[in-house]
């Protein structure tokens, strides 16, 4: 038996020029909402960009209408030979679970999710690092003494970036109001802005006048409902600090393009190997953007404060706690 991965493809298909060509491209499946949500998957997409910018390559796309055409989007890959095919999002588990077991020599990667078969790649993220710094700005900027949070879907995940949020915040002001929602409690609650932008005028209304969204697709609600009222949003994921010029504080980045890239490039320079990657501020899988978009925003002190913690969280020196690993959040 053999494992059918990028390195291998060309020398078995040698013969067969155009299985070959097929054969020598990653692919990938992003989540509901597509590539160009703003988002998550925009992220994704950045990775995909940087891949084929330097190296040359081409990458095989498919975006998902709705989560019951993630197996067959995964499977189809595989048995075209693609390799590594990566899966963007926790809702592709079940299907990249199987496609996995259906090609056990072909190689698969997925983002934001743990699937343990020898054949899978999973990078999963320290969302509560990012987090941290998030609230801590947040608390920092607020004239109210109230910040808010809109979540996406109810899951760990999302009650890991909260608590993270939380904790940041009150590592700034000891008094500081935390409020928060979550939007739902299926992946649609990612996609579903307007129900963000209700969410976030609910929280504004109570004197929220920092609000961070950590929904996805649904965030870009959260963001154009604090701009539409004058304070402030704080985006995630991708750099969204352009989205609302002077009315987005800053982005926590998951850097989900960092994974794709790698994932593709270990691939190509023959170094893939399925496990766990796990990726926070010290590994560059979190971070938060400062640009031209906002640094009027960004104060002298909450950029030092900002950069302390993060080389504090990146030492051990700061422990922010994990609801996932270190039970219910105490903030």
């Amino acid at each position: 038996m053999f494992r059918l991965s990028s390195s291998a493809c060309a020398a078995i298909f040698v013969a067969a020029l155009s299985a070959t060509a097929a054969c020598a491209d990653p692919a990938i499946v992003y989540s509901v909402g597509g590539k160009f949500d703003g988002s998550f998957n925009e992220s994704a997409f950045a990775g995909v960009k940087r891949y084929m910018e330097e190296t040359g390559e081409n990458v095989r796309e498919f975006e998902l209408e709705r989560d019951a055409q993630s197996l067959q989007a995964l499977r189809n890959f595989a048995s075209r030979g693609n390799a590594p095919v990566i899966a963007i999002g926790f809702n592709q588990a079940n299907a990249l679970k199987q496609a996995a077991e259906a090609f056990p020599n072909s190689d698969f990667a997925i983002v934001d999710m743990v699937v343990d078969q020898p054949n899978v790649r999973s990078y999963v993220f320290k969302e509560h690092e990012g987090a941290y710094i998030g609230g801590l700005l947040a608390a920092m900027a607020s004239e109210s003494g109230t910040v808010g949070f809109v979540g996406g879907m109810d899951i760990p995940i999302i009650q890991r970036f909260l608590c993270g949020y939380k904790q940041g915040a009150v590592s700034a002001d000891p008094d500081i109001k935390v409020l928060f929602n979550m939007t739902g409690d299926t992946p649609a609650a990612f996609a579903n802005p307007v129900r963000g932008g209700e969410l976030a005028t609910a929280q504004i209304k109570r004197g929220a006048d920092v609000v961070l969204q950590a929904a996805g697709g649904t965030g870009l609600g959260v963001l154009q409902a604090a701009a539409d009222a004058g304070v402030l949003g704080i985006g995630t994921d991708s750099n969204q600090n352009g989205l609302h010029k002077g009315k987005v504080l800053t982005s926590i980045r998951k850097r989900v393009d960092n994974a794709v890239f790698d994932s593709f490039n270990s691939a190509r320079e023959g170094s893939f190997s399925p496990g766990i990657q796990v990726l926070g501020l010290a590994e560059g899988g979190m971070d938060w953007v400062l640009d031209e978009n906002n640094r009027p925003l960004i104060s002298d002190e909450m950029k030092t404060a900002a950069d302390a913690a993060v080389a504090g969280i990146s030492d051990g020196t700061i422990k922010v706690h994990d609801v996932i690993s270190d039970g219910v959040c105490p903030y």
